[in-house]
């Protein structure tokens, strides 16, 4: 570990989210902190979001999920943090109105038609619904390019990107969609934390550099490729990165209140 084409998030749903570094599963009607449980939500916007509301939260995450979007695998994340993290936790639906599947190939074909500043106001959205006045946002493989894009508003006070494409795939270019990097750029790179593993073809050694010389804290993970950290099914999950990465997470996040 280093402090300083197909996407491979899998659709699988597994149940089991032990790989977050966190405790085994608990009922939940036992939190260690207490929230109200997971529900589903629309946002202003009319996009749906799923919202875990903590009894006393130390601050508010927002997740932007990877391009399979809302499905159990988030549900139990959202609860997951919540509950660990002691935070009113939000996931956001990707891709709201269109009806796309479990298969990456449509879900690939319609990343070229999605709206920045949509997808970037439901960012915002969902962190006024946690209703706490310190937020963090948290996202993983396309969710996480879209944090390099957040980091243009100082809305959220953390930000930490899971593998996120630093620039932008031929195959994802359209109209709507900005440059993560020329966005991060022009916003508050400071703030950002970026979690890469080293044989990712989506994150090339050159385009880690650049993102290093914006100001963003980059751990990068040499064993490691793309998607190795939040979902325990893929074949590319690291169990013990995934654990040191997600720690580095929540100490990052929580730096915000400390």
């Amino acid at each position: 570990m280093v402090i300083g084409m197909y996407c491979m998030c899998h659709a699988r749903t597994m149940r089991n989210t032990s790989y977050l570094g966190l405790t085994p599963m608990t009922h939940l009607g036992s939190h260690p902190f207490g929230n109200t449980g997971g529900m589903r939500i629309t946002l202003p916007s009319g996009t749906p979001a799923e919202i875990v509301r903590h009894d006393s939260p130390v601050m508010g995450l927002v997740v932007a999920p990877d391009i399979f979007g809302l499905r159990p695998l988030y549900d139990d994340m959202v609860k997951r943090f919540s509950d660990e993290w002691g935070m009113s936790v939000i996931a956001v639906e990707p891709f709201p109105g269109v009806e796309l599947g479990p298969d990456v190939e449509p879900r690939f074909a319609a990343v070229p038609a999605l709206d920045d500043a949509k997808n970037l106001r439901d960012l915002l959205e969902a962190a006024d619904a946690l209703g706490t006045e310190t937020v963090g946002l948290i996202g993983f493989c396309m969710g996480g390019m879209y944090c390099f894009k957040a980091a243009r508003d100082e809305r959220f006070a953390r930000i930490v990107s899971f593998y996120g494409m630093i620039t932008l795939p031929e195959a994802w270019r359209g109209p709507t969609q900005g440059e993560p990097l020329g966005m991060l750029i022009s916003g508050y790179a400071e703030g950002v934390l970026a979690i890469v593993g080293e044989k990712d073809h989506y994150t090339p050694i050159v385009d880690i550099d650049q993102l290093r010389s914006t100001g963003v804290q980059v751990v990068l993970y040499p064993e490691a490729e793309h998607a190795f950290a939040h979902d325990a099914s893929r074949p590319a999950h690291r169990p013990d990165d995934a654990a040191d990465a997600f720690a580095r997470a929540k100490a990052w996040l929580l730096s915000a209140v400390r």
